[in-house]
């Protein structure tokens, strides 16, 4: 791969890790809203829905590393 390829790969591997971050950041709120919801509300619609958005957000967070391991691959 030459340099030039190399370098946009770089700039696309910071913006995901950019993106990353901050899609971490807002996994981690819903996992509170979630985990603070009082007892009466768990098992409600209202939970269910908060627990699937931490379910989701989840696997979107892993995929955006297993997208960030590829092209770190891809530079080698």
């Amino acid at each position: 791969m030459n340099r030039i390829r190399r370098k946009a790969l770089a700039e696309i591997q910071a913006k995901l890790e950019e993106l990353k971050d901050q899609l971490e950041t807002l996994k981690d709120e819903e996992e509170e809203y979630r985990d603070n919801m009082p007892e009466n509300l768990q098992g409600s619609e209202r939970y269910e829905i908060a627990d699937a958005a931490c379910d989701n957000l989840d696997s979107a967070f892993d995929s955006l590393e297993e997208a960030i391991s590829y092209i770190e691959e891809a530079c080698v």
